[in-house]
C-alpha cells in the first residue's frame, strides 16, 4: 500500500464521550480530499470504552488504526503515534477539535510555502479565541512568556494542540523525547530548532471548550518544572546525543 500525504495522530485518554463526534467529523472531511489520509488513534491507559469505541469505528471507516498503551501520559501516546504513523506529513490532533478540522489543509502543502514544521497559533496576527475565560488567557500568556524566556525565544503560542510535522522530521526529533506529560509540545519544539528545522506558526480559529482536562493550578506546577528540566537537558547535550 501507499504511504499516505497526511496521517492525523489523536491521543485518547477517557474519550469515549467526544472520539464518536471527532471521528465522524474528521471521516467526512477526508472524504472530500484529493490527498490519501490515515487517522491513527493513540489510546493510553483509558478507564473508560475509548479503545472498544475506536475499535469499532475501525471496522466502518478503514482509514482509522488504533494503537493501545498501558501506560499513561499525553507526550507518550503522541510519541508513540507520530512514531507509528506513516504519512509524508504527520498532524498532532486534539479530540476536542478544538480548532475547525477544515483549517488542517492550511498546514499542508501548497498553503505552507515555507518551514518544516508547522504549528496552531491563537496569538499569530489573523488568529481569532472564541469564548476563553479571562482568566485562562492571561494563564497562557505567562506560561509563554516563561517558554519563551526558558526554551523557545520567538514563539507566541507552543501549547494549542494542532502541529503538524514533514515524515523525516518526526524520526529525528520524537525518538528524542523525555517528557510524557503535557510539556511535549515544548520539548519537541526545542529539539527540532536545536537540529536546526524551521517552525512557523499557523494562525487559526480557536474555540475554548470548558471541559478540557488541563487541571490549571495542578498542571501549571508540573508544566513549570518541565521547562526547567527541558532546559536543563538542552545545556546537558541530552537532546544532541
Amino acid at each position: 500500500m501507499p504511504k499516505p500525504l497526511l496521517s492525523i495522530v489523536i491521543p485518547a485518554y477517557n474519550e469515549e464521550l467526544r472520539l464518536p463526534e471527532t471521528l465522524q467529523i474528521i471521516h467526512a472531511f477526508l472524504k472530500k480530499q484529493a490527498y490519501t489520509a490515515e487517522v491513527l488513534v493513540m489510546e493510553n491507559g483509558s478507564d473508560d470504552h475509548t479503545l472498544a469505541i475506536a475499535q469499532e469505528f475501525s471496522h466502518s471507516m478503514p482509514e482509522v488504526r488504533v494503537l493501545h498503551c498501558d501506560q499513561r501520559g499525553k507526550g507518550l501516546a503522541v510519541v508513540q503515534g507520530m512514531l507509528a504513523a506513516s504519512g509524508e506529513y504527520r498532524f498532532i490532533c486534539d479530540v476536542d477539535l478544538s480548532m475547525p478540522i477544515e483549517e488542517i489543509n492550511n498546514f499542508l502543502p501548497p498553503q505552507l510555502k515555507d518551514g518544516t514544521i508547522a504549528i496552531a497559533s491563537r496569538e499569530a496576527a489573523g488568529a481569532i479565541r472564541y469564548n476563553e475565560p479571562e482568566y485562562r488567557h492571561i494563564i497562557g500568556r505567562v506560561f509563554n512568556l516563561m517558554v519563551r524566556l526558558i526554551a523557545l525565544p520567538g514563539l507566541q503560542d507552543t501549547q494549542c494542540g494542532f502541529k503538524c510535522f514533514r515524515a523525516d522530521v518526526v524520526e529525528k526529533v520524537f525518538p528524542r523525547m523525555t517528557i510524557r506529560g503535557w510539556t511535549f509540545d515544548v520539548e519537541a519544539l526545542v529539539i527540532a530548532r536545536r537540529l536546526g528545522f524551521n517552525i512557523v506558526e499557523i494562525p487559526i480559529p480557536w474555540y475554548y471548550n470548558p471541559k478540557s482536562k488541563v487541571k490549571v493550578l495542578r498542571d501549571s506546577f508540573i508544566m513549570a518544572r518541565d521547562l526547567i528540566t527541558i532546559r536543563w537537558n538542552a545545556l546537558r547535550g541530552v537532546y544532541d546525543r
